[in-house]
């Protein structure tokens, strides 16, 4: 007999998950944007790397747009706080809400500071790790204790 979802009665994603999910505040078109343009400006800082090109005034131009579309984000979830609604995991949430809006000013400076290759590359770097953090803030507003 195959083991199976009603044989255990265990689900991936119970009713109250599924509901959470629907609902969460940081799961939409702000999340789904900050995702798409930090992977492009990835990509576009791995060419300029690869082609010997330091951080250029566009790489810079995109972490400032990148960095409005994560603090849109962030007043999105903070409004969602205020309105009393709640993460699953309170404490991760702050950090990685800290986190992701500190991440492109943070490869802005240090792109400046490294005016090589390795400037794109730190930028490449950086916005690879963006859409990571943002999914990260998604699962654990979505976490309903475990």
């Amino acid at each position: 007999m195959p083991v199976t979802e009603a044989t255990t009665g265990w689900s991936p994603m119970t009713s109250a998950a599924a509901a959470a999910a629907a609902d969460s505040p940081v799961d939409g078109v702000l999340a789904t944007a900050s995702i798409v343009l930090s992977l492009a400006l990835a990509v576009w800082a791995l060419v300029a790397a690869l082609r010997n090109r330091p951080p250029d005034r566009t790489q810079f131009i995109g972490l400032a747009v990148l960095e409005l579309a994560l603090l849109a984000l962030t007043v999105v979830a903070l409004v969602a706080l205020g309105g009393g609604e709640r993460p699953g995991e309170p404490g991760a949430f702050a950090g990685y809400l800290v986190t992701v809006v500190c991440l492109p000013p943070l490869a802005a400076v240090l792109a400046r500071m490294e005016p090589t290759r390795w400037g794109s590359g730190i930028v490449c770097a950086v916005c690879l790790v963006t859409p990571v953090v943002v999914v990260r803030l998604q699962q654990t507003w979505e976490v309903l204790g475990g």
